[in-house]
This record gives C-alpha cells, sequence and structure tokens, in this order.
C-alpha cells in the first residue's frame, strides 16, 4: 500500500511538472531570429495578434504605451502579426516592422506573422485558444488584437477582446477579476 501512495505522488508530481505554459514555445522575431518565449519567464507577458490595416490598429498607439510605462516593472508586450481577419495584415515581415516603428513608434518586441487560427495555427495558438487547457479564456481567436495576458510563471491568466466584451487598455492592468472577454 505504502508503494501505491509513493507512485501515485510521484505520477502527481510528474504531471505537475509537465504542464505547458507559453514558455514551452519559440516563435521567430519579426528580423527572422528564433525567440523562446522562456526568455520572458518571471515577467507579465500581453500577447496580441496585431494587423497593419485593421480598424484597431490606432491600440498600437495604446499597447506601445503601456509597454513604455510599466516595461520596467517586469512586464511585457509581445505584437504577433496575422493576417487571418480580412487580410488586414498582408506585408511582410519587414513591412510590418517599418509600418509599426514610423506610425506608431512600437519598441515592444515584435514576432514574425503567423496563423493564430485555422488549418495552419501556430502551436502557440494552438495551446492559448485550447478550451480544455484553458476553459476560461480558450476558444477561437475572434478578430486581430485579441489580448492574452499571462503571468510570471507562463500561464495564462486573461483574455481581452479587441471587439465587445473587455478590453485591455493599461487602466485594468493587475486587475484579473472578471478579465476574461468571452
Amino acid at each position: 500500500m505504502k508503494k501505491l501512495f509513493v507512485l501515485l505522488a510521484l505520477l502527481g508530481t510528474t504531471a505537475m511538472a509537465t504542464e505547458k505554459t507559453i514558455y514551452d514555445f519559440t516563435l521567430n522575431s519579426i528580423e527572422g531570429q528564433p525567440t523562446p518565449l522562456s526568455s520572458f519567464k518571471g515577467k507579465i507577458v500581453l500577447l496580441v495578434n496585431v494587423a497593419s490595416r485593421c480598424g484597431y490598429t490606432p491600440q498600437y498607439a495604446a499597447l506601445e504605451s503601456i509597454y513604455e510605462k510599466y516595461k520596467g516593472r517586469g512586464f511585457v508586450i509581445v505584437g504577433i502579426p496575422a493576417n487571418n481577419f480580412g487580410g488586414q495584415e498582408p506585408g511582410s515581415n519587414q513591412e510590418i516592422k517599418t509600418f509599426c516603428t514610423a506610425k506608431y513608434h512600437v519598441t515592444f518586441p515584435m514576432m514574425a506573422k503567423v496563423s493564430v487560427k485555422g488549418s495552419d495555427i501556430t502551436p502557440l495558438y494552438q495551446f492559448l485558444t485550447d478550451k480544455t487547457a484553458h476553459p476560461d479564456t480558450g476558444g477561437e481567436i475572434g478578430w486581430n488584437f485579441t489580448k492574452f495576458l499571462v503571468g510570471p510563471d507562463g500561464k495564462v491568466l486573461a483574455r481581452f477582446d479587441s471587439k465587445g466584451g473587455t478590453r485591455f487598455d493599461g487602466s485594468n492592468f493587475g486587475n484579473r477579476e472578471g478579465a476574461s472577454g468571452q
């Protein structure tokens, strides 16, 4: 009986040790360099699927403002371009980078363009949208500028939708109650 308890305890420890977080994923930076999300370990991370030709594109200005205000306090925004909604991010990575820098003075990390839904969805977004793994924040991405707030441990804390639902505008930074926009 004692061996059974030890075995169950070991299995439970192993299961907890293998729980996935965003730190298990690597994206390419907008410059094409592999960027392990584990490089953000210990920080609060806001993952945002972005687009340059969307009605929500002006959110870049607010995101940059929030990033500048909180980056010294362990907060980082990661912009992840996607062309899944109305073809609103048709440019190359270099064109996206130039646009974001010139028009919105973006300094937060930007990743290479990926797919956030559909048959070619990137593994990170498969994980983020998995309703089994994330019953409160999972579900298909509805549009550009959907945001996932991730804790220092790499676990998803909240989701903020770009249209309808809850929006992340900085005034609710740190307030996770009722933060899911779903």
